[in-house]
């Protein structure tokens, strides 16, 4: 019997989103390329990365090795601040997102990311969110980093993001897991939510800040169950990642060893489900 198609789509969530690398992993594992990937926000650039040609474990070190405190990653960082006093202030008043997601996702790329959607491996969809129109906006042709900054353009962290006249914000507010973008496109389509859950002391007040991405994080969790009712989703699953920040990047060592669980968990559910496939 023929193995049946996989296409994975890999959902927002910040530092969390590097849980994505054990879902890539699997696959390697289990010897299955996807035919199709998806992404927004982390997990766009998660999806480019693998369909580049990385493999996870090529992924993995180069998160490991980029987002270790103590490398060239937080001057790198610095160097992309507002460049004054008087940038910052501009637009009538000093704004929280103040850092250029355009210039970041240089910085947090590997150098074998192709310049455009066409030079890929796998074809691969990325989802921002249009400011102005307040719905999902999809890419999938052309170039690849100012699409991948549009849909990593985290509010309160990032600037927004211009693309041919057109203002964007993060895919994350309309569309946190876009596996509605490849129904249709193979037998198996698998959805990876990482947005988490705000995690800590019942009847302890949280910070400020902790609340503000908690509940984009909720929010985010709300689509992605809501959206999984209506649109093919044969796999969906949530690795445990509600103790982690979405801004926890110099965690990563310790975010990819308390998600390894998920790498098996996923395998057992590919397994079972091509096994479900053949079957029927």
């Amino acid at each position: 019997m023929t193995e049946p198609t996989i296409a994975l789509a890999l959902g927002a969530g910040g530092a969390r989103g590097l849980a994505h690398i054990h879902a890539l992993a699997a696959l390697d594992e289990l010897g299955l390329k996807p035919v199709a990937l998806a992404g927004t926000s982390i997990g766009s650039i998660m999806a480019a990365a693998y369909a580049s040609g990385m493999r996870a474990a090529e992924i993995e070190t180069f998160a490991k090795d980029r987002f270790r405190i103590g490398t060239d990653l937080l001057s790198d960082i610095w160097r992309l601040r507002p460049g004054s006093f008087a940038e910052f202030m501009k637009a009538g008043g000093p704004r929280l997102g103040e850092l250029n997601v355009e210039k970041i996702v240089d910085v947090f790329l590997p150098a074998a990311i192709p310049a455009t959607f066409e030079q890929l491996a796998i074809p691969l969809t990325a989802v921002a969110t249009d400011y102005y129109a307040h719905s999902p906006a999809v890419f999938s042709a052309g170039p690849l980093k100012p699409a991948l900054a549009a849909s990593a353009a985290v509010p309160a962290v990032f600037n927004s993001v211009i693309v041919d006249g057109t203002v964007y914000v993060d895919g994350g507010i309309t569309n946190p897991v876009p596996f509605d973008q490849l129904a249709g496109k193979a037998d198996i389509v698998i959805g990876i939510d990482v947005a988490g859950g705000p995690e800590g002391t019942p009847g302890k007040r949280p910070s400020k800040i902790d609340v503000l991405y908690a509940s984009s994080q909720l929010m985010q969790r709300s689509i992605a169950k809501a959206m999984a009712q209506n649109y093919q989703v044969d796999i969906f699953l949530r690795p445990d990642v509600g103790r982690f920040r979405v801004l926890d990047f110099g965690k990563s060592i310790a975010i990819l060893k308390h998600t390894r669980p998920f790498r098996d968990e996923l395998k057992s559910a590919i397994e079972a489900a091509i096994t479900a496939h053949q079957a029927a």
